[in-house]
Order: structure tokens, then C-alpha cells, then sequence
């Protein structure tokens, strides 16, 4: 192996797969790429870059790091057929479920071997998939959960945990039981919410056609990930399907207390309920050293080409940093609200300066 892992292979060249391979060839990286789609390897190849390898052995053979980039099922054989093609490289794959794979891969790959074998998964991707969506951007200060097994080799795993940190990554080391449970609270139960509210409004149009007329951003924002990949998402619930199930229990009981208090009149008791969630959702700051103090403004804007790279330049030239920002369209068309996550510090600049450029700014918190 060089001391550096400069020649990287992807597996599965999807959204995540080539978003990775477009990382890895920004930092220098040389990049191969496979699928078993053949047309999609191509399409992906031009978006992101890299070459497109003639055959997954032609992709892996001489990589220093390969990524395994494929729907759950397909990992573990893939991720077996690697490492014998690939004696040299550190092989991780991208899979939002390490238990299930890990068990799999384990019970089909020799000892020796498992030693290369450094499961992953980036904490990163979108609703939409295929390369057309793909971007180096999606890597960027992610957390990519290394879930390595007790076989795995400790220069290895450093390894891989080296060159993820080098493409944009943060790297955070997880028991995979660990991993499988709380990845079932913040990734998979979300989906579960969104589609079963979305699955919701549209069995009840049945009756009220003019249901989905009054969705306003509110239900926009909770079933936007309704519009996922059904066998995707169906294949990472049945694999993690314990961990989800005792996510929905908890998710349900939730919804059963706050159903109580609506019911006995509680003001006080759904008050606190959304009071103790406002706080925890202001905390949820896209980096962590920003978490201690937060502030979110609104701010509407014109529904055309440019407005929000207006917005945006003008806090740029106030020198007020943008820590999240969300667009929230109106449904009925030529307007918008845009919500700016800034440093609590920031809060006053920041509303100067879009006062300053014709905004109208409200701070909601």
C-alpha cells in the first residue's frame, strides 16, 4: 500500500457513490468507477470526472481505498468479491445498516481478508437519487460513521478514517449495534414519519380532492422525504427493522401523550412539549460550534432568478456567516421565505444588513 491512498475505486456509482468519487477527485484523488448499470457508470463518469472502468475487477485492481456504493442487499457479495480482486485496498462500503451487512460479509469472507474490510457509513445524501444529483458538496463536513469489526486492522481502519477526513468528512468510530440504533431515530424513523404523512394525505384526498390545495410549507418540509426511493428505503427498514421498531414504539407513545394533553385541554402540558422541542431543534445547528447559541430569521423574498443570491451576497459583503439556510416556498407561486440560521452574535448584523438591501427580516428566535 503507498502511505498516501491516492487510487480510489467506487462501487456502485448512484447519488452517494458519485458524490463520493467527485470528493475524492477533488483532493487529487484518482478515481474509478463501476456499476452494474453500465449507462449509469458512464453518465456518472462524465458528471463526476473519473473513469469509468469496463468491469468492477478492471475498477478495483490496483485501488488503495474501494467504496462499496450499492442498495443493501448487493453489499455484502460485493464487498466479498472486492477483497479478493483487491488484495491491497482498504475496502469500506456506504450502507445506512452495519449489523445486518457486517453479519453477512463476516460468515462470507475468509479471516484474512476481513482484516481489510472497514464498514462505513456517511451521514450525508438527498431525497433524490442517481449521479444527475450527485455533488462534492454532500461530503462536505458530514459525519461518516466507521463501524469496524474486532478482526479489522487498527492501521487500516486509520487508514480509511485518514482519507475520509482528507475528502471533507468528520470522522466518528461506532459499535455497529450503536450505529444501527440511533441512525433508526434520526435517519429512519424521519422517513417512516414522512411517508406515512404523506401516505395519509393521500388516501384522505380520496374524499376531499382539494386537500393537498391547502399544503402549506409546514407540510411541504415534513413529507419532503416522501419522494424517496421506495425499494431503497424499504430494503434499509427490513434490514434494520428491531432498532425501528422500537423507535416507532417510542415515537408512538410520544404522540399518544401529546394526543392526551390536546384532548384534556392541557395548555400548559403541550406548551412545554413544543417549548422543550423548540429549543432542541434551535441546538440542531449544521456545526457543532455554533450549537451553543443560535438565532433563526425569516425573511421573504420575490419568487424569481436571483433572489436568493442577492440575499445571500449581502450578508457575504456584511460579513455575517450563513450556519443553515432553508427555502420554503409559497404554494401559491411568486414568493417565498428563505430562514437563515446564524450565530446568535450575528443575529443583529445580520438583520442590518438584509434591512439594508431591501429585505425584511423577522428573527423567530
Amino acid at each position: 500500500m503507498t502511505s498516501t491512498p491516492d487510487r480510489v475505486a467506487i462501487v456502485g456509482t448512484g447519488l452517494i457513490g458519485t458524490s463520493i468519487g467527485l470528493a475524492a477527485a477533488r483532493v487529487g484523488c484518482t478515481v474509478a468507477g463501476w456499476d452494474a448499470e453500465p449507462s449509469i457508470a458512464r453518465r456518472a463518469s462524465q458528471i463526476g470526472g473519473f473513469r469509468a472502468a469496463v468491469s468492477m475487477d478492471d475498477a478495483v485492481s490496483d485501488a488503495d481505498i474501494v467504496v462499496v456504493a450499492t442498495p443493501i442487499p448487493a453489499i455484502a457479495g460485493l464487498v466479498a468479491r472486492v477483497l479478493e480482486s483487491a488484495p491491497g485496498a482498504v475496502v469500506t462500503d456506504v450502507g445506512s445498516v452495519k449489523s445486518h451487512v457486517l453479519a453477512d460479509v463476516t460468515s462470507a469472507v475468509p479471516l484474512a481478508d476481513l482484516r481489510r474490510y472497514v464498514p462505513g457509513h456517511p451521514m450525508g445524501g438527498s431525497e433524490r437519487s442517481g449521479p444527475e444529483h450527485a455533488s462534492a458538496s454532500i461530503v462536505d463536513g458530514i459525519v461518516w460513521v466507521v463501524s469496524p469489526p474486532h478482526q479489522a486492522d487498527l492501521t487500516r481502519i486509520e487508514r480509511l478514517e485518514g482519507w475520509i477526513a482528507r475528502i471533507g468528512a468528520q470522522v466518528v468510530r461506532m459499535d455497529p449495534g450503536r450505529h444501527d440504533r440511533l441512525v433508526a431515530f434520526v435517519s429512519h424513523l424521519p422517513q417512516v414519519a414522512s411517508t406515512a404523512l404523506m401516505d395519509l394525505a393521500a388516501t384522505e384526498e380520496a374524499d376531499e380532492p382539494e386537500l393537498l390545495l391547502l399544503a402549506a410549507g409546514g407540510f411541504r418540509d415534513l413529507t419532503r422525504l416522501a419522494s424517496s426511493n421506495p425499494a431503497l428505503w424499504s430494503d434499509i427498514l427490513l434490514s434494520n427493522r428491531e432498532a425501528i421498531a422500537e423507535a416507532l414504539d417510542i415515537y408512538a407513545a410520544r404522540l399518544q401523550a401529546l394526543r392526551r394533553q390536546i384532548l384534556e385541554g392541557d395548555g400548559v402540558g403541550v406548551e412545554t412539549t413544543f417549548e422543550r422541542a423548540k429549543v432542541a431543534r434551535l441546538r440542531l445547528a449544521t456545526k457543532a460550534t455554533v450549537r451553543a447559541g443560535v438565532a433563526v430569521l425569516q425573511v421573504p423574498v420575490p419568487d424569481r432568478p436571483g433572489a436568493l443570491a442577492s440575499l445571500t451576497a449581502a450578508l457575504g459583503e456584511g460579513g455575517v456567516n450563513i450556519e443553515d439556510l432553508q427555502i420554503v416556498h409559497s404554494p401559491e407561486g411568486g414568493r417565498g421565505t428563505v430562514h437563515l440560521m446564524v450565530a446568535t452574535d450575528a443575529a443583529g448584523s445580520a438583520a442590518t444588513v438584509l434591512a439594508a438591501n431591501d429585505f425584511d427580516p423577522t428573527r423567530l428566535a
